[in-house]
């Protein structure tokens, strides 16, 4: 994300990258383009010197990952904040929905934002968009909903990130164990948040949130980016957080995941590729909208990064002229307006 990130800070309209934070004395010094898929250098060095890159920025989009670091992360946003600079990040999944995150959390970081008169996001693709905004979207299509899912289904294949992959999802592992990602409460506390989300922006009151978890091993070795997966190994799993209302299932968010396309072939596939997001309504009309991202010279998933990073630098317009505090991605329009000028910016030779 990181590198993502600075990729679309470099072309985003009206924005400029001032500075890149790195933990690793080895790439201090560095110019961004080092890290992306960039053709000429930024003129921007990295730095290990966090108050020195603060000082030249207005903004901060915070990369780093929070998934086994929240408390450094908790920390690091809310240095950013006390500083006086708006943040955007996909980080903290509690903080998705800040009004059932963790008290405390959002407490500290509310307190940071009005100290340095600063505002924050925390939002992504899924969790994120593809499963609050784009689900609202959707049901402003319809006039009866029965029920929404949000979908993603993914063949992993070809995502070379050997520590989400293995460890979190816990592909290649044994069936005997449950990888992180599939703990109990695990996957309430990362999509729970935007069941609720769709639920407040849809004047439904969720009961309930419940999880559910099949997974299936590999009938055959196979062969990925990241080597290869032996048989008998975790394979797929298919998970679902459903929202309840009055007992009713109103509001599932599932994702199908394969390190594989030959495993778990009776599951649902993508219309095409490796993988997409999908928000169902059943309702009137029946309506799916479907939507994946391409990067030229990357992976589906990189194209899916891209408009994470996007939808939060997108962000930083509105948010920088609000009063501070915590925002979430109901409150932030999917275009901030800009101007012309500005937005012609966006036309591409």
């Amino acid at each position: 994300m990181g590198a993502t990130a600075i990729r679309s800070a470099v072309a985003f309209p009206g924005l400029g990258l001032s500075g890149v934070i790195t933990s690793s004395p080895d790439k201090d010094g560095k110019d961004a383009a080092t890290f992306t898929r960039l053709d000429s250098d930024t003129g921007v060095a990295a730095t290990t010197d966090v108050a020195a890159a603060l000082a030249g920025c207005d903004a901060v989009a915070y990369m780093a990952s929070g998934d086994i670091r929240p408390d450094d992360a908790i920390n690091d946003i809310e240095r950013c904040l006390r500083a006086g600079k708006h943040v955007v990040t996909p980080s903290l999944y509690s903080l998705y929905d800040p009004r059932s995150a963790p008290p405390e959390w959002v407490e500290r970081l509310t307190q940071a934002a009005e100290e340095g008169g600063a505002t924050l996001l925390v939002s992504g693709v899924d969790p994120g968009w593809g499963n609050d905004a784009l689900a609202i979207i959707a049901a402003g299509l319809c006039t009866r909903i029965r029920s929404i899912h949000c979908q993603e289904i993914f063949d992993y294949s070809t995502y070379d990130q050997p520590y989400a992959v293995k460890v979190s999802c816990g592909f290649g592992g044994s069936m005997d164990e449950l990888p992180m990602m599939l703990l109990p409460s695990v996957p309430t506390m990362v999509w729970g948040g935007n069941i609720r989300l769709i639920a407040r922006g849809l004047g439904l009151e969720i009961d309930e949130i419940t999880e559910e978890v099949e997974r299936l091993p590999l009938t055959e070795s196979v062969d990925t980016v990241m080597g290869r997966f032996e048989k008998g190994t975790q394979g797929a799993f298919w998970l679902k957080v459903i929202g309840k209302s009055g007992g009713r299932e109103r509001i599932v968010i599932d994702h199908i995941t394969r390190i594989h396309a030959s495993c778990a072939p009776d599951w649902p596939y993508p219309d095409e590729g490796v993988g997409d997001h999908r928000v169902i309504v059943d309702g009137d009309p029946q309506l799916t909208l479907l939507s994946r991202a391409d990067l030229p010279g990357g992976t589906r998933a990189d194209g899916g990064n891209t408009t994470a990073a996007n939808r939060l630098l997108g962000a930083l317009d509105w948010l920088s002229t609000q009063k501070p505090g915590i925002y979430d991605g109901l409150d932030v329009p999917m275009q901030s307006a800009r101007s012309a000028d500005v937005e012609a910016q966006r036309w591409a030779d």
